[in-house]
């Protein structure tokens, strides 16, 4: 049995279909999960009910924490610590593996324009520290032996099933309702993206492979790099519209927020695009040999599903 936590979102629905390529016993954990797969299991699970955890966790192999809680700090601060805290221990009683999907928000400011696995873990924001906390609670546990568990990372990421990217609610929707596309921090700075779908291949991989445990990965991202105004220009490409932007002054972003509720917690991040922003994933790629979509085929596939 592989159990995914958090089966609906952007990283779920295609992990929950990779998987089918390992075992057909998949169980889909979510507050109304949906079948992916016709034999996949499904637990709905309030996540206000820590004790419901032990429940879902309990004849699973290995367990994918992929779930997203409400981007908003106060909500990270409340909900992640002892809900990683419930995982952990019920991982450990079940003797589950962990397969934790996280992103880049604990690394230091000075690794952002080049991150590897072993980039420095300083936080430079309050959603950094809450991801730091989660990333040692995990290794703490590896380390004493308690626990086996990996860590996949992804960058910002954007693609099929995944509506709440920057890409997809700055640009993507605005070109599509004839608008200029919105985008904040320096245009003409480097910035990769993971693909959703590789990134939901690479945490399949990865947990279905014994030596990659108790270690961190980044998932495939693209090498090619391109700064955002390259990204932008991509997407108007593929609606065949023209690339207009509109500048986004951090200011500006508190107003977004009145109408479009998650920007409002985007200014803490600016300085990930304020600087070149760059994750390496070469370690999986010389692993296991597979490399990243690129961006022009990322951005067609995106396309396509927003206008289906």
């Amino acid at each position: 049995m592989q159990t995914i936590l958090g089966a609906g979102g952007g990283i779920g629905i295609p992990l929950a279909k990779e998987l089918k390529k390992y075992t057909s016993q998949i169980r889909l954990v979510g507050r109304n999960p949906k079948k992916v797969n016709d034999t996949d299991e499904l637990f709905p699970l309030d996540v206000n009910n820590l004790s419901e955890i032990d429940k879902v966790i309990a004849g699973s192999e290995v367990v994918y924490l992929v779930i997203g809680f409400e981007y908003k700090l106060s909500v990270w601060q409340k909900f992640w610590p002892p809900f990683m805290q419930a995982v952990i221990d019920s991982c450990k009683t079940h003797n589950a593996k962990l397969v934790f999907f996280d992103n880049v928000y604990m690394y230091a400011k000075s690794a952002i324009p080049h991150m590897t696995e072993s980039s420095p873990m300083q936080a430079p924001s309050k959603k950094g520290e809450v991801r730091k906390q989660l990333v040692d609670m995990i290794m703490n546990e590896v380390e004493k032996g308690n626990l086996t568990a990996l860590i996949a990372r992804a960058a910002d990421f954007y693609g099929p099933d995944n509506k709440n990217s920057a890409l997809s609610i700055m640009v993507a929707d605005n070109f599509m309702k004839g608008k200029k596309a919105q985008a904040f921090g320096n245009l003409d700075k480097l910035h990769t993206y993971t693909y959703t779908p590789d990134a939901a291949k690479a945490t399949a991989i990865l947990g279905n492979t014994e030596d990659a445990y108790n270690q961190i990965w980044h998932v495939p991202t693209t090498k090619e790099k391109l700064t955002n105004r390259q990204w932008i220009q991509l997407i108007a490409d593929e609606l065949k519209v023209e690339p207009k932007i509109q500048a986004v002054p951090k200011w500006m972003l508190h107003l977004i927020g009145l109408f479009v509720p998650v920007m409002r917690e985007f200014p803490e991040m600016l300085y990930q695009y304020e600087e070149d922003y760059f994750l390496d994933s070469s370690k999986f790629e010389k692993r296991f040999g597979i490399a990243a979509t690129s961006p022009k085929e990322g951005i067609k596939n995106l396309i396509n599903q927003l206008k289906a």
